[in-house]
This record gives structure tokens, sequence and C-alpha cells, in this order.
């Protein structure tokens, strides 16, 4: 079976993903969630913000990180998928090629220019912390010692920023992006053989990342993953070997593979039901139980203890099968919510209450459709956040007139990279 039969035969997850004169066609939800995740993204990266304590991830296993990946997925299928089948599997991955080679530099930029900010904030030489600390770059800039011995020096981290065999954990989530990518040349290909053979490979690569489940097992050493800094034993906290399973999955939704799921209602209360039986066991939940109740005060914190239990099932870095069943019941009553076609997003009446949720939504989608500019920015404005409240104060005013001059501020970003993407420069010819 070809990869033309499979998509003639299975309908994508967006109808009309290109209009009749071969041109692609955004899908407002995709826009739209991907936009929130920019905004919770901001957030959850500020040090001190107490918004973070109130995030989706607080509420259950998955989080922003989730919505980020397969939503990416479904843009990429979008992005990358038409050209695989017109212009044929060589250029599909040329393409692919160039966009990693985008990312990559994206990367590297803004490691440095952060590094750059703390470094130069440190060169004062009168605040309370070493900010180059604050993201674990002191090895970057004094190596490492042991013993009194230089056993990593500061080329070597140069070095491995290059080579992406030295990746701090605030610096993890496009190279795990990255590499990503790369393999979609490989599950096209897969595709073209059979749709079964291309969803077993993708469900092995992702078992063999589960660390946690293989060492049940006896199979620890058999987990796959990328060195993280050349002096220790530590890996990527994003493993893409593990994350790969949700990108695929948007990524498979949106190139038909999968289709798309009926809405029932006991679709709806089954996605429910899953959702709400997170919250006990979320990090809300682990809040929960150390307070005092009815004048009881739990002995122990159950909650803890069923999480570090089960460990490898919730697992962040090797993106654990809860996180994946919590964020398919999230990702379904999302879909459902913005109705077909994302109908619900878009205002169609002429009240002023209609005309401020189109407003609304239009400036969440805006965000969304810049995904990468707006992420590198939120990366850097969080730390320049975080030091203004470092210097102020961390009070409720402070932190959220902070939030809402970030969320402002991505807003911002958006609009100009969007501006300067439609090439206002080129005089249309009358």
């Amino acid at each position: 079976m070809t990869l033309t039969d499979n998509a003639s035969k299975a309908a994508p997850l967006t109808q009309g993903a290109t209009g009749t004169s071969g041109a692609t066609i955004r899908d407002p939800r995709l826009d739209f969630y991907r936009g929130i995740a920019m905004f919770i993204i901001l957030f959850a990266h500020t040090p001190g913000n107490f918004f973070t304590s109130w995030i989706p991830a607080r509420w259950g296993f998955s989080d922003a990180t989730e919505i980020f990946v397969f939503c990416s997925g479904m843009a990429s299928a979008i992005a990358f998928g038409r050209t695989f089948d017109r212009a044929g599997w060589t250029l599909g991955t040329a393409r692919v090629g160039y966009r990693v080679w985008q990312v990559y530099w994206a990367h590297i930029g803004m490691f440095f220019f952060i590094a750059m900010m703390l470094a130069f904030w440190d060169s004062f030489g009168i605040f309370e912390k070493r900010y180059i600390g604050t993201l674990n770059l002191v090895p970057f800039f004094d190596g490492v010692t042991r013993g009194g011995e230089l056993v990593s020096t500061t080329a070597d981290q140069l070095v491995g920023i290059f080579t992406l065999t030295y990746v701090p954990n605030y610096f993890d989530i496009l190279p795990m992006y990255m590499v990503i990518l790369v393999m979609m040349p490989a599950v096209m290909a897969l595709a073209r053989i059979n749709l079964y053979l291309m969803f077993t490979v993708i469900a092995v690569v992702w078992l063999f990342a589960q660390e946690g489940v293989l060492e049940i097992f006896g199979a620890g050493d058999m987990t796959i993953n990328f060195p993280a800094e050349p002096w220790s034993a530590r890996e990527w906290f994003f493993n893409p070997f593990g994350w790969q399973l949700v990108f695929f999955t948007g990524f498979a939704f949106m190139r038909g593979w999968i289709p798309a799921p009926p809405v029932k209602w006991w679709l709806i209360a089954l996605a429910l039901i899953v959702v709400l039986a997170n919250i006990p066991l979320s990090n809300i939940g682990v809040r929960a139980v150390n307070r005092e109740w009815f004048g009881l005060v739990m002995e122990g914190n159950p909650v803890v203890e069923w999480r570090v239990a089960n460990k490898p099932w919730i697992s962040k870095s090797d993106f654990g099968l809860f996180r994946y069943i919590h964020f398919l019941s999230l990702a379904y009553l999302a879909w459902v919510a913005a109705g077909v076609g994302g109908h619900r997003l878009i205002a169609s009446g002429t009240g002023w209450l209609s005309r401020l949720w189109g407003g609304i939504v239009a400036v969440i989608m805006k965000v969304g459709q810049q995904s990468l500019a707006v992420f590198l920015f939120s990366m850097v404005l969080a730390r320049v956040l975080g030091f203004a409240y470092d210097q102020i104060e961390r009070s409720t005013a402070v932190v959220t007139t902070g939030n809402l001059i970030g969320c402002a501020a991505l807003i911002c970003v958006a609009y100009f990279v969007a501006y300067i993407k439609g090439q206002p420069w080129r005089v249309k010819p009358r």
C-alpha cells in the first residue's frame, strides 16, 4: 500500500487543509491551542512566578509541552506532508533538513544570547545571586573541576553546544524538536510501505525510551537517549525518542492516517473521567493532602507515595504512558469544544461580546502562527522578568503586572514577525 493510497482512504483531521488553488489553509484550532501553549510556556519559565501554581500542568500529568509538540506534529503534516506528496521523498527530506537547519541556529543563537545576558548581570558584582548559576551554566564559563583537577574545559562545553552533546535543561526543547524532525523522512518512507509497520516502529522506539519501564524488566541499560554533558552520565531531559510519540500522533491525525474520533457522549464522558481522575494525583493533589482537612492532618502524603511508585508511567523526561493518556483525553475534549473546523472559535455574531471574543481568538491565533519566534523571545523574556522580580519584589501586584506585560510583548512579537514575513518592502504592481 502506498502513501497516496493511505491518504485517499482516510480523511485528515482538518478537512480542507488545502484550497482549490493548492494554497495551504491554516486550521484555527491548531493556531489557537498552540498560542495558548506559548503563554503558558512563558509563565512556566519565569522564575518565582506564582502563576505557575495554577497552570494546567498542576492539574494533571500532561502540560503545555504536550500541546506544543502535538500541535507541531500537526503543523508539520501541513507544512511538509504536501511537499513529500507533491515533490517526492528526496525533496521532502531536503525541506525538512532546511527546517532543522533553521531550528539549529535558532537554538544556538538563543543559548548564546541568554548566556551573554546572564554573564552581563553577573559582571556588575552587586547582585546577591550569580545568575549563570541559575541555569547551571557555571560549567560553560568556568569548566568542571573534581578533586582539584580540571575534567572538562570551557572549550569542551563550546564544542558540546554546537554538537548538542552539552544541553543544559533550560535549552533542551529545540534539540528534542530537531531530532524528531530528522525522524520524519524515515516515518514517511515507512508509511509508503505499510502504515501498520510505521506505527509499530514508532511504538517500539517510544518503548525503548522508557528507562523506568525497561528497568522493571531488567533492561534499563537498553534505554536510548543522548548525552547532555561530557563530564557526567546525565542525558537529555526531553528524550526525543519518547516525545516523538505525541508528535507523530498529531502528524498522523493531520495526514489522515488516524481517522478523526467521533463525537459521542460516552467518549466525552470517558475523557472527562480520565481528566478528573488525574486531579487528586496531580501537583494540586499533592498540595491538598499536605493541608489540614476538617481538623485532621494527613500522615505522610499518599499522593507523593503514589507518584514515586508510578514514576515510570508519568515521567516527563521519557514521556510516560499516563501522560499520553491524559493528554489524549484533554485533546479530545478541546477538539470537541472547538467544533467542526473550529467553528466555535470563530465569532459569528455582531454584538460586542461576540466581537470581543473574536478579537481575543484572533490574537491568540496570531501568537500560535508564529510559535518559533514567540518561543525564542519568551525564553529570553522569562529570564528578564525573573531578574526584574529579584530587584523589585515578588508581590502579587508586581508579578501579575509582569505577566501582563510579558503576554503583551509576545503578542507584539507575533504581529511584528507576521508583518515582516509578509515582505512589506515588496512593491506590488499596479
